[in-house]
C-alpha cells in the first residue's frame, strides 16, 4: 500500500537506490568529521554517523519494493 502510494507520487526505484548510496557517503563523511572534532563532541558525532549508517538498508529495500511494482 505504501509502496504503491510512493509509485503514484512519481518516486521510482532508482531514486531510492541513489538515496541509499548517498546515505552511505553521508555516513562516511560524518564518521571522518567525527575524527576531527575535540574529545567532548566526538561521541555525539560518532553516534550521528552510526545512526545515518542504519538508513541505507531501509532505502535499498524500499527501492527493491518499488522495482517489483514497476
Amino acid at each position: 500500500m505504501v509502496v504503491r502510494l510512493l509509485h503514484r507520487t512519481g518516486l521510482r526505484s532508482n531514486h531510492f537506490h541513489l538515496a541509499a548510496l548517498g546515505t552511505i557517503a553521508l555516513c562516511v563523511g560524518l564518521w571522518v568529521r567525527a575524527k576531527t572534532v575535540d574529545q567532548q563532541q566526538r561521541g555525539n558525532a560518532e553516534r550521528r554517523a552510526l545512526f545515518v549508517g542504519l538508513w541505507p538498508p531501509m532505502m535499498w529495500s524500499i527501492g527493491e519494493s518499488l522495482r517489483d511494482v514497476e
